[in-house]
């Protein structure tokens, strides 16, 4: 039962428009709202990012009313609480505020507050016979299928997924090497059942493009009105002795069945673990595994961790932080071989280097990037495959050559209209673009003839300190400014091309790259020479304009 509940220390609606301000609710223990105004209207709703939780007052407003959290880009419209952007799945809160008698009052119940979100129901009967077909169970199948029905979408929507569980949050494989998939997947099975979507394990063998038909290696059948590939990335493993899937407790993490067997492995810790890549995934896992009171080496072949990424500058604060925790590196190493452990044959012993470095290794995790998983299309006269495996599609994700058909996440190669872009074709490796492909081709199929909203690339990582990184130095880069302390660490690091920022990473300084994300959108992005004059881009104003 809807009642009216008095925000405390608030006499008016009078803020500034773009202003945000957190309050609490008087009479609700833990309960608060946050008010903002945009475009001469004051909204009122829940306070916290529904992904991570995240305060979105330290988030960025713009004019057009987008919220984007400071953490992670998730981003809301305020006006309706409805997701825009991933990583967010369930929308905002939106409260009826109003004053009266001097005082500003909230319409709604007290289960709502506390619960600080709107939880999604995408409960729907399939009344339509059009059937969207999606092979792959990761980040980009989650944007899709969620951004369909919270789109209106009424036909059928069939997942086929070798994985054979509905879609996890992968990036607490590495991170935390969270096994249990009660706790990894984003909704439970009832939601699914509820929205009419079917998740089936089920690996595609091939796809007739004529027919509009998929065939699965478990000899069934599967017809479509339109198809998304979401097949993802398949790790690598290292073509060398030892290494290769050849000896026991050497292992790839993708999966959650890979998560289960790595923590098998190390049971009750105190293990010596190699990790060979100073990847991402590499340093995460490295740096989670020291926190279990693990002997943890990362070997890499660059100079500092994520070098041709990152740079070597931050590459170097990076491992100085998994330093911190115990991690040691073996940096500019190459892997020869590993060989057998003596009290056990079948399993690995040692991790041999070049140089004759040899390291004992109860086990080893490999991280050496993943190839994109289309094995099932390299026979397939209607597709031509890139170089590296990928497909490439136009800006809204569409199959070249293919009508109804859509690639995303890791299989994907997109013409890229970010900074350094300019429609350049790239293949980007993020859970978020991933997931955002996932929800432009939603609305593609649920809005025929629009255009696909472009988004800027969003990536976190856990490295000892929160990563906050946007954009894409796929391109290239030539120089990187640093402001701040990168002693701390607390500093934004901003890559550029020429005089043109392409991407932004920060370390304990939100919401710099939420901000920067959004002055991207709008061609707005001081350049380097600002930048090196000591410009603090949350200074600038975001303008409504949008023009990537």
């Amino acid at each position: 039962m809807a009642q009216e509940f008095k925000l405390k220390g608030v006499t008016s609606l009078n803020l500034k428009n773009g202003e945000k301000k957190e309050v609490e609710v008087e009479g609700v223990e833990g309960g608060k709202v946050l008010l903002l105004k945009v475009q001469d209207k004051v909204h009122a709703t829940s306070v916290n990012c529904t992904h991570y939780g995240a305060p979105l007052k330290g988030g960025v407003l713009t004019p057009e009313g987008r919220l984007t959290c400071p953490w992670h880009g998730a981003c809301f419209n305020v006006a309706t609480g409805d997701v825009e952007d991933a990583p967010a799945l369930d929308p905002l809160t939106k409260y009826d505020v109003f004053e009266k008698d001097g005082t500003v009052y909230v319409k709604t119940d007290e289960d709502t507050l506390k619960a600080n979100r709107r939880f999604l129901s995408l409960k729907c009967s399939a009344v339509s016979n059009d059937r969207v077909l999606v092979i792959g169970g990761g980040s980009g199948t989650l944007g899709a299928i969620e951004g369909l029905r919270g789109g209106g979408f009424k036909g059928g929507i069939t997942v086929l997924s070798k994985e054979g569980y509905r879609p996890i949050d992968r990036t607490k494989l590495s991170k935390a090497l969270l096994a249990d998939i009660s706790k990894a997947a984003w909704r439970q099975p009832e939601f699914y059942k509820d929205a009419s979507i079917d998740i089936l394990e089920e690996e595609v063998k091939s796809v007739d493009f004529s027919a509009k038909k998929v065939s699965t290696k478990s000899g069934k059948t599967f017809e479509y009105a339109k198809l998304i590939l979401a097949t993802g990335g398949t790790p690598r493993w290292l073509p060398l002795e030892g290494l290769k899937g050849d000896l026991g407790n050497v292992f790839l993490l993708r999966t959650l069945p890979d998560a289960q067997n790595i923590v098998k492995a190390v049971g009750d810790n105190d293990k010596k673990i190699v990790v060979v890549g100073s990847s991402f995934i590499g340093m995460e896992v490295g740096n989670c595994l020291a926190s279990m009171k693990n002997d943890v080496t990362v070997v890499g072949m660059e100079d500092a961790p994520m070098e041709r990424v990152m740079g070597k500058k931050v590459g170097e604060i990076f491992r100085g932080l998994l330093e911190k925790n115990g991690v040691k590196f073996k940096m500019g190493a190459s892997v020869d071989k590993a060989t057998p452990s003596k009290s056990d044959a079948s399993k690995v012993g040692a991790v041999h280097l070049k140089d004759g470095t040899v390291l004992e290794a109860d086990l080893v995790i490999e991280g050496v990037g993943v190839a994109p998983a289309t094995e099932y299309l390299k026979d397939n006269s209607s597709v031509q495959l890139e170089k590296d495996g990928s497909l490439s599609t136009n800006e809204a994700f569409e199959v070249e050559g293919l009508t109804g058909v859509f690639a995303i996440g890791d299989i994907a190669t997109y013409p890229y209209h970010g900074p350094g872009g300019n429609g350049s074709p790239v293949r980007i490796e993020h859970w978020n673009v991933a997931q955002n492909a996932g929800r432009s081709v939603a609305a593609t199929i649920n809005n025929p003839g629009s255009k696909p909203k472009p988004f800027i690339p969003v990536f976190w990582s856990a490295l000892g300190s929160q990563l906050r990184y946007c954009g894409n130095t796929i391109g290239g880069y030539d120089d990187v400014v640093i402001q701040g302390d990168i002693e701390k660490p607390s500093f934004v690091a901003y890559y550029t091309k020429g005089e043109e920022v392409v991407a932004v990473a920060s370390m304990m300084k939100d919401p710099y790259m939420t901000q920067a994300a959004e002055l991207m959108r709008r061609k707005k992005m001081p350049n380097k020479s600002d930048l090196q004059t000591g410009v603090d881009i949350l200074e600038i104003g975001v303008p409504s304009e949008i023009k990537i």
